[in-house]
């Protein structure tokens, strides 16, 4: 009598096999584990295995969690293949997961449904990162710097930075499309100074840009308080007010006593609402140019900073 799916042995091998891979194997694994071409077959009509892509399947259920649908797309574009460019950013929690197309690179010419294959060589700038083949940190921005706008560029970089990934090596590569924004970003900002924490703080950011407002730095430690944004040259400190941060008793009780804190030895304090900075930019940055043209007084010796 036939054994049943999930019965026979070898059906214990390729589960042990799906676990390290999220859930998916290949067709080539299969056939190395014990099954003939017609068992696979039959487990396919089972729907025991779920076609994911070409030669590659889901073992038992066929809903992924993203990183098997990372795996199961390095896995289909074959040896040699990386997770790369948005997908990588997400691995390496550079970028949040918008839910965008998986994006792999592959030594040559592959076709996988759903998936964005870019064709090139990737010697030495693969490693694995929960078990999924990926682009370095190094490789992953510079693919970065030619599918996303310069701001995400920089943001990636920030987090690449906070995290301590190694990035030596990063740099600016004849032939590609994003050569000229990387080498701009290299140039002027430095990583890790502009690492935004909210959509607001970034919306805020981008206020400035839009404004010709010069960069304040980003989240910094004055007097034993985090800051949102600095303008350390005219003493000035602007907080965005999100409901999530700042909508808390604990705020609410906290905020009043950082912004005594700041007044007392010489910092301005401005806070805005999510309210004025998406709807009202322009009278926000009119302010903005206005407060940062107030340059404070000097100090004098040993004492605090005078508005």
């Amino acid at each position: 009598m036939d054994r049943k799916v999930g019965e026979d042995p070898v059906d214990g091998r390729i589960a042990k096999l799906a676990t390290r891979q999220h859930g998916v194997v290949t067709r080539a694994q299969l056939r190395t584990v014990g099954l003939s071409e017609a068992a696979i077959d039959g487990r396919v009509r089972r729907k025991w295995l779920h076609r994911v892509h070409q030669r590659v399947y889901a073992v038992g259920y066929p809903s992924l969690t993203r990183y098997g649908q990372f795996m199961a797309a390095v896995l289909a574009c074959g040896d040699g293949a990386a997770l790369s460019h948005i997908s990588a950013a997400v691995l390496w929690n550079l970028l949040k997961d918008r839910g965008a197309p998986v994006h792999v690179t592959a030594p040559t010419k592959r076709k996988a449904r759903g998936v964005v294959v870019h064709w090139s060589a990737l010697d030495g700038e693969r490693v694995r990162r929960a078990g999924i083949v990926v682009t370095t940190p190094a490789r992953t921005l510079l693919d970065l710097a030619d599918v996303v706008p310069r701001r995400t560029l920089e943001r990636a970089m920030d987090e690449a930075e906070y995290l301590r990934l190694d990035t030596d090596g990063l740099g600016p590569r004849h032939g590609r499309t994003g050569t000229g924004v990387l080498a701009s970003v290299l140039a002027v900002h430095r990583p890790g100074t502009t690492r935004t924490r909210s959509e607001l703080e970034e919306m805020f950011l981008a206020l400035c840009d839009d404004h010709g407002i010069d960069r304040p730095d980003v989240n910094v430690q004055i007097e034993g308080f985090e800051c949102d944004f600095v303008f350390r040259e005219q003493w000035l400190v602007v907080e965005t007010d999100g409901a999530a941060a700042h909508g808390t008793r604990r705020a609410m009780e906290r905020d009043p006593l950082r912004d005594a804190t700041l007044l007392a030895v010489g910092w301005r304090v401005w806070r805005l609402s999510y309210e004025q900075v998406v709807r009202r930019p322009q009278r926000v940055a009119e302010e903005l140019g206005r407060l940062l043209r107030q340059a404070p007084l000097p100090a004098a010796p040993g004492e605090p900073h005078r508005r």
